[in-house]
Order: C-alpha cells, then sequence, then structure tokens
C-alpha cells in the first residue's frame, strides 16, 4: 500500500509536468516526497534509492520550469 502511494504520487507529478504545469507539478512533487520519506523510514526503499528518486523528480520539474 505504501509503494502503491509513492507510485501514484510519481505519476501525479509526471502528468503536471508532461502538461507544463509547474505549479501542480510542484506540489505534487511535494506530496511526493513526503510518501518517499515515509516509505524509505519503514523500509519500503532503501534510504539512497528514496534520495535518488527524488533527486530525479527535482531534476525533471527544474528543467520543466
Amino acid at each position: 500500500m505504501i509503494k502503491t502511494r509513492v507510485k501514484n504520487a510519481i505519476k501525479k507529478v509526471l502528468s503536471a509536468v508532461s502538461l507544463n504545469d509547474n505549479s501542480a507539478a510542484s506540489s505534487a512533487y511535494v506530496n511526493a516526497t513526503r510518501e518517499i520519506d515515509k516509505a524509505a523510514s519503514k523500509g519500503i526503499f532503501h534510504k539512497n534509492n528514496a534520495s535518488r528518486k527524488k533527486s530525479r523528480l527535482a531534476k525533471l520539474i527544474n528543467r520543466n520550469a
């Protein structure tokens, strides 16, 4: 269930970026980082994997800003 929340949060960021909606992408990014951090704290993702996911999303948002 936690993994599903992370996947859905990431999908929301990607869809907002594809629509060039920067405000929605940034708010979805905040939610996605929260979900990724929760998953990492519970051991679902390794801390480096969680960091990599957040970094890639941030780079994607900044590239399209």
